[in-house]
């Protein structure tokens, strides 16, 4: 008989009942299987909670028909699961939490990002807290509290040595984070689990959410975006193979993004500076799924360094966002580029006050050189400056000036 994915610690859970002890509506939202269901079942469990799936069909039905009615005959704490299936129920919820405001009372789930649907999640505003889960992070894979994100901003790195990585570095990319993949040892299973992922997303989600004219373009689509993780943003590039329209892809990416599935990094600027580029660049949202779209195994990942490097690129910057989703959650992230060429992969901002950046490297050394973008934006970022560091498959944890670091890859989850 077929076994369950393992269950790993997932570190977002403290922030998840925090917020259920004092705000009535919590989302937890995020990419289909990436763990919100089991996350939700566990909380749910341990603090007694009813559980709905808006996958049954009945249940969405009867949801659908009657929201007043479907809500009022809940139990007093309830797991409403895939939320976004039944949109209309946003504004009965208001209705019922405006009646009697108690902490906890709904528990949501859900595959779509309603952030980007603005008449949704202002119909809860006040009565909300939303909490991103992603797939898998390294630490939580290896089970083992992060604390990269505490030492940046502290600029707290001290002189040690670490193992490299080496090929396990690509091995660790091509598998990616979502639990029911990387379950799967063997390579060629995990692709086909990806490659059913997005099969069951474009027959099931985006039809639910979007009446496109050409279905058959979005998978196409992704791969394409894909290939591009960790460039600049180029919609023309990606209209280029398909007979659409600019705004249309515009459209189809915005579809992708709701979905979880892509993300566009704002560029980091201050008025203080005009020669910044403002043009976002665009990241997979995981991945394993991207070197599923690309057809490429680790071993050919491996070998070939610019994708590495890119891919590379992308992995660390979900990593980063994963840990920030529970321990920093007011921290936003940017990348940097000024008319000079100067560039910072990543770009940390918490709250007004700190600045950190973080450039990768898939070499296994670290020159003076690689620290120009990093001293640019240090310059830039002046007394809210709090550290940067250049990460690499390296060994060695050194300074390399004020607020400088080259940091080996795996601090990230050691």
């Amino acid at each position: 008989m077929p076994t369950e994915p393992p269950i790993h610690p997932r570190f977002a859970q403290a922030a998840l009942e925090t917020a259920l002890s004092d705000t009535p509506v919590v989302l937890v939202h995020g990419p289909r299987q990436c763990g919100k269901t089991t996350l939700a079942r566990i909380v749910g469990d341990k603090l007694g909670y009813g559980y709905y799936t808006f996958d049954d069909e009945v249940t969405l039905g009867a949801a659908l028909d009657d929201p007043i009615g479907f809500v009022d005959e809940l139990p007093e704490r309830v797991i409403l699961d895939e939320i976004q299936r039944a949109p209309t129920l946003f504004r009965t919820l208001k209705l019922v939490v405006d009646r009697r405001r108690v902490p906890g009372r709904f528990l949501l789930t859900g595959s779509s990002n309603v952030l980007l649907m603005p008449a949704l999640s202002d119909s809860l505003a006040g009565r909300m807290a939303t909490l991103r889960l992603y797939p898998l992070a390294q630490c939580e894979i290896e089970g083992r509290a992060p604390g990269f994100l505490e030492t940046l901003f502290s600029g707290g790195f001290k002189v040690e040595t670490h193992a490299r990585l080496g090929s396990e570095l690509a091995h660790r990319i091509a598998a990616g984070g979502y639990p029911a993949a990387i379950a799967r040892d063997d390579e060629r299973r995990r692709t086909a689990w990806y490659a059913d992922y997005v099969d069951s997303l474009v027959q099931r989600d985006v039809l639910d959410m979007s009446r496109i004219q050409s279905l058959e373009s979005l998978p196409r689509l992704l791969s394409m975006a894909a290939g591009q993780t960790a460039t600049l943003l180029n919609v023309s590039d990606l209209a280029g193979p398909f007979h659409l329209s600019r705004p249309t892809i515009h459209e189809y990416m915005t579809l992708l993004e709701r979905l979880f599935l892509v993300e566009r990094l704002g560029a980091w600027h201050t008025n203080e500076l005009s020669r910044l580029i403002k043009t976002p660049k665009l990241h997979m949202g995981d991945t394993g799924l991207t070197c599923a779209l690309l057809g490429i195994s680790a071993e050919e990942l491996a070998a070939d360094r610019p994708l590495l490097g890119r891919l590379l690129e992308t992995f660390v910057y979900q990593e980063l966002k994963r840990e920030a989703s529970w321990n920093f959650p007011d921290v936003r992230f940017y990348h940097y580029r000024d008319k000079d060429q100067y560039e910072v992969d990543i770009v940390l901002e918490k709250g007004r006050s700190k600045i950190a950046g973080v450039e990768v490297k898939a070499s296994a050394t670290v020159t003076t050189s690689d620290f120009k973008g990093l001293k640019r934006l240090r310059d830039a970022a002046g007394d809210r400056f709090a550290g940067g560091v250049v990460l690499y498959d390296g060994t060695a944890a050194v300074p390399f000036g004020e607020g400088l670091h080259a940091v080996p890859i795996r601090r990230l989850w050691e």
